[in-house]
């Protein structure tokens, strides 16, 4: 396949020529060869494909399966009460609802939900992704009956027998991606298991998902045919950390040649994260997963490791409201940083955490350009960056995730097309203007140019 007619996102002309899933030739100007198919760009920007560095793709599908029941989709008691009692149960018997704050009916626990809906056994899942929260129809199908309170942290497990199972069909995932012009993720849960990652490598395999997919998972002596494998994920939370254990998990995973991702969103995690870096050594590789609070001192300390952060600039838009009411004003400007990290040197790449971000990454973009809440109000303005350097923050290879890929022979031809040119695309940010996504050479998402 030939594709004419295209701009760089610098503004230079460009075409190029796919052949075996790769880019055989790029050149300012190409002319078809016999019968060759020809894709006209009319003027649009090509792109490499995104990527978004930091998904969890069985979550988000089961969260296209759920209602969501936080802000700004439900506010208030009533508005939680009315939802829930709108829902079908799913065909296993439950009501699954995401997206939980406790701003919207304080901290539920089995008791405060019963008051709100007991028609059904119900699972509210908080937006951290952490916590689980179930009324007593759902302790009683789950066979915990007695549960003090129906608040379960970081117990997935507990859940089991009420997921989707392992034929969990990822096709409206792999669609959904496709239509943002997204080519690869990185699948951040930690601790995957054989099964989901079989069940990954066959949706990759059979085309449910056509993107790349990194996992942040180890299986050892498995193999599986079409996953990728990253650095390993721990998650870090304030009331287990131990920095010495910590440190020995660190330079054991080194020593098995395996770079590591720490999950931090707290001051002390992170202070805990890079104490055991700094003390284990750090590997090619290492990244630090969310870093949602910095403190401007903590900044020299993350570039002289060398550490790729790996953020999530989308949270300033869609929690933002949230931050400003319950974050102390004299810290918000270490919210989500993505302009005084790349000014201290820090190597930054981009994601969503979806599903408990939203998926599309061009919200994101905009949000690390703009930092505007929903209601307008400017977040941290000194942390803004170009749209440019939004853009390309999800142009990283899932390997070195804050280093754009570039257009250039011999790369894989996996590409976003965009329907306008460079200029358009850098003030809109949007994914309205994809008109074609092609991964592996084949076009798996297209409009009418």
């Amino acid at each position: 396949m030939l594709i004419t007619g295209a701009r760089r996102i610098t503004g230079e002309p460009i075409a190029v020529r796919i052949a075996g899933g790769r880019l055989a030739d790029v050149a300012f100007e190409l002319s078809a060869t016999g019968d060759e198919p020809v894709l006209d760009a009319g003027g649009g920007t090509l792109l490499p494909g995104l990527h978004d560095h930091h998904v969890h793709a069985r979550a988000a599908v089961a969260a296209m399966q759920s209602v969501k029941v936080g802000p700004p989709h439900v506010t208030t008691p009533r508005q939680l009460a009315e939802t829930l009692q709108r829902c079908a149960p799913r065909t296993d018997g439950w009501i699954r609802a995401v997206g939980y704050h406790d701003s919207v009916a304080g901290e539920l626990d089995r008791h405060r939900l019963d008051e709100l809906f007991v028609g059904a056994p119900v699972r509210i899942q908080h937006r951290s992704g952490a916590l689980w929260i179930v009324n007593t129809p759902g302790l009683i199908a789950l066979g915990r009956p007695d549960h003090p309170t129906g608040r379960f942290f970081r117990q997935d497990s507990e859940f089991a027998a009420t997921t989707v199972g392992e034929s969990m069909d990822f096709s409206p995932l792999g669609s959904a991606l496709a239509a943002f012009g997204v080519t690869g993720i990185t699948e951040a849960t930690p601790n995957l298991g054989a099964a989901d990652l079989e069940a990954l490598d066959a949706a990759v395999h059979t085309g449910q998902l056509p993107q790349r997919v990194m996992v942040l998972s180890r299986a050892e002596g498995q193999r599986f045919s079409r996953l990728e494998f990253g650095p390993i994920k721990r998650i870090l939370d304030d009331s287990s950390l131990d920095l010495d254990e910590l440190t020995l998990w660190v330079a054991r995973q080194h020593s098995s040649a395996h770079a590591v991702a720490l999950h931090c969103v707290t001051v002390v995690q992170l202070v805990v994260a890079l104490t055991a870096l700094r003390t284990a050594g750090v590997r090619t590789g290492d990244r630090i997963e969310h870093a949602a609070m910095v403190p401007g001192d903590m900044l020299d300390d993350l570039a002289g490791l060398g550490i790729t952060v790996v953020t999530q600039p989308n949270f300033v838009a869609e929690r933002g409201e949230e931050y400003v009411l319950d974050v102390p004003a004299a810290e918000q400007h270490e919210l989500w940083r993505v302009a005084s990290l790349y000014r201290a040197g820090v190597p930054i790449a981009g994601s969503t955490d979806a599903p408990f971000g939203e998926l599309d990454p061009w919200a994101a973009m905009r949000a690390a350009r703009d930092r505007l809440t929903t209601s307008g109000t400017l977040l941290s303005p000194d942390e803004r960056v170009s749209a440019a350097t939004a853009l390309a923050m999800f142009l990283g290879d899932p390997h070195t995730p804050a280093r754009p890929r570039d257009l250039v022979a011999g790369e894989r031809a996996d590409l976003c097309l965009m329907s306008a040119g460079p200029d358009a695309v850098l003030a809109e940010l949007s994914a309205e203007l994809v008109a074609a996504t092609v991964i592996d050479g084949h076009i798996r998402h297209s409009i009418d140019l």
